[in-house]
């Protein structure tokens, strides 16, 4: 029976990627998809979201918005030079308009519905800040026993990407990260930047997504923008696929070797801001620290490939 799945997103190319995957793998069945700030403001990326189910094929899934901003200390930095002003690097208004308008109950109530309704517990994989996921279980404790698990691309053992020390979903919300990766009701597998960025799409393999149909085509000049500037910024003509890294744990479980590690986030206002750093007294986090590089972003690419 496909597990029961929540993405709870801020797209974000490397976003689009991973919602795709998830609609092409029958292993999961995607029952809600939930929107937060992030790479660009929560109307877009709830925009974005529906825009990429519609280039997916995919109706009858609802699309919900969440947090604007963070739980405590706003912030106004987005990664536009990542994804673009529109988040899909210039190509937003080049995909197909969602199907339908928000669902109105918002992101915490349609998660919620969610897991009340399904008959097997329901994973949830967060793939931008924490902040819809930190309400949730804030809101409705009682409903953490329908949670399989909870499986987010974010953090890092060593640098930042936004800082020398944080990453920029776990620096987005800290006070939201630090909820969610030190309660005890519910598993959690972190997927952190250490990890993804060890597994880069080179020119090859966006070659074969552009060949692999118009939808494959399409993504692909999604991802145009984000190539550049990863080029520019590592000196490598790749894109790291983040967010896909991380859907395809939640789809495939044991994808990754993870080694459980305590952690907490550093949520004072200094320079470590957003650090997920190793100790505490919290139980164990599954961070993910290794993988079979080929097998991954060759799953990744057959998955969205049967999309056409």
């Amino acid at each position: 029976m496909p597990i029961p799945l929540i993405i709870d997103t801020d797209p974000g190319v490397d976003d689009a990627v991973a919602l795709m995957l998830a609609v092409a793998s029958p292993e999961v069945d995607l029952r809600a998809v939930t929107t937060v700030f992030g790479n660009v403001a929560l109307p877009q990326t709830t925009r974005n979201a529906g825009r990429v189910l519609a280039l997916a094929g995919r109706t009858g899934v609802p699309v919900a918005a969440g947090a604007a901003r963070p739980l405590v200390h706003d912030r106004a930095e987005r990664a536009e030079q990542w994804h673009g002003g529109d988040g899909l690097g210039g190509r937003a208004d080049a995909l197909p308009d969602p199907t339908a308008a928000p669902d109105a109950r918002g992101a915490v109530a349609v998660m919620a519905a969610v897991l009340r309704e399904a008959a097997e517990p329901v994973t949830i994989a967060p793939i931008g800040p924490l902040t819809n996921v930190a309400l949730l279980l804030a809101v409705h404790p009682e409903l953490a026993p329908r949670i399989g698990r909870i499986v987010w691309m974010g953090g890092s053992l060593g640098a930042g990407n936004v800082t020398g020390a944080a990453e920029f979903n776990a620096h987005c919300d800290p006070e939201a990260a630090h909820r969610v990766l030190t309660q005890a009701d519910v598993p959690v597998t972190m997927v952190p930047l250490d990890l993804t960025h060890r597994c880069p799409a080179g020119p090859d393999w966006l070659a074969a997504l552009a060949a692999g149909g118009p939808r494959g085509h399409e993504l692909a000049q999604v991802v145009g923008h984000y190539r550049v500037a990863f080029r520019a910024r590592h000196g490598v003509d790749a894109v790291a696929l983040h967010d896909a890294v991380a859907v395809l744990e939640a789809i495939a479980p044991g994808t990754l070797r993870t080694d459980p590690t305590p952690l907490a986030v550093a949520c004072d206002l200094g320079p470590a801001r957003g650090a997920t750093v190793p100790g505490g007294t919290g139980p164990a986090v599954a961070v993910a620290v290794d993988a079979d590089v080929g097998a991954v972003l060759g799953a990744v690419l057959e998955r969205v490939g049967r999309l056409g």
